[in-house]
């Protein structure tokens, strides 16, 4: 939408042993052994701090951190499962057409990571009356779109700001739908509630913003608990694929992507992401290419029966 937003040292002590002249005293000898061992121990120890300090601020730190925080997110999901899903189910079967079109089985694997997001965020509701359905149809939205990555919870982001229309923003005249900085994700309920009722027209504020903040994860938020190298890996492959239909369009080229796409490459990334899940058929059939490699990137199919492709490898 307009506006949117992508030494260790150490100091060896030196110390003498002094021996005092007393009555009737023996000195001790230095055993210059035992020092020996004291200095190797310590830098010993050293090494073993570095390389703990180094573990503890890395990617595979961060990854075990994040599947123990997942598993116990999972645990308390589980428990309060059986008490939300009938609810659940009904609210996004009357509001989410992806969601609706789920087997059994993937519906409440859905609704287990729905409820994990809403668990993860802090939701602020501005100049809006709240109501029960919009945490839920929030984080639907971005769990559509993640259904078929590792990472899915998008951790970078603990606030998600809901306001009733367009609103503005910073010193932008145009209004905003939504947009994504460090401080959340932004979205307009009027925006976002219309994108959902019609789902054909490639136009979706959720989807969009959600796109959008997949990308600050993985590319603008950096040394976060939201990363997934597996996604960052294949946006290099669909970037190969998807910047020269994204420089065709900025030298004038048109396709049935909204001309908005061409305003920047992340505006064209998010746009390519709305009008993959509302217009898929199509997409498949006018830019085959890219529709392929959104499917590889994102790990589903928004025309497959369980939109998986792991699904689609286990019926095979």
């Amino acid at each position: 939408m307009p506006g949117d937003s992508l030494l260790v040292q150490g100091n060896a002590d030196t110390g003498t042993l002094r021996s005092s002249v007393l009555y009737g005293a023996r000195t001790v000898p230095v055993h210059h052994h035992h020092f020996r061992m004291w200095l190797i121990l310590s830098v010993i120890m050293v090494v073993i701090g570095c390389v703990l300090f180094i573990f503890a601020s890395g990617p595979l730190f961060r990854r075990l951190r994040g599947r123990y925080r997942h598993q116990k997110l999972q645990e308390d999901v589980l428990e309060d499962l059986d008490i939300h899903y009938n609810r659940y189910d009904e609210w996004l079967s009357g509001a989410n057409s992806y969601y609706k079109s789920l087997p059994v089985h993937l519906r409440k694997r859905f609704v287990m990571r729905v409820m994990e997001f809403m668990k993860t965020k802090k939701f602020e509701y501005v100049d809006i009356t709240p109501e029960d359905k919009m945490p839920l149809l929030v984080s639907a939205a971005a769990i559509q779109l993640t259904f078929g990555l590792e990472q899915y919870l998008l951790d970078f982001f603990d606030n998600i700001y809901i306001m009733q229309h367009d609103y503005h923003y910073g010193m932008y005249s145009v209004p905003f739908a939504g947009h994504v900085n460090r401080e959340g994700i932004y979205l307009s309920w009027d925006n976002f509630t219309r994108g959902f009722a019609n789902d054909a027209d490639g136009d979706n504020v959720g989807i969009h913003e959600m796109a959008h903040a997949l990308a600050y994860v993985n590319f603008t938020a950096q040394d976060n608990d939201g990363e997934d190298d597996v996604f960052q890996a294949r946006f290099k492959e669909f970037t190969v694929i998807a910047r020269p239909i994204f420089d065709d369009m900025q030298q004038g080229g048109s396709n049935m992507l909204d001309r908005y796409a061409a305003t920047n490459y992340n505006e064209f990334w998010a746009v390519s992401v709305e009008t993959f899940f509302e217009k898929s058929f199509q997409m498949k059939q006018e830019m085959p290419v890219l529709h392929r490699a959104l499917c590889q990137l994102l790990g589903q199919d928004p025309l497959l029966p369980g939109k998986l492709l792991e699904e689609r490898e286990t019926i095979a």
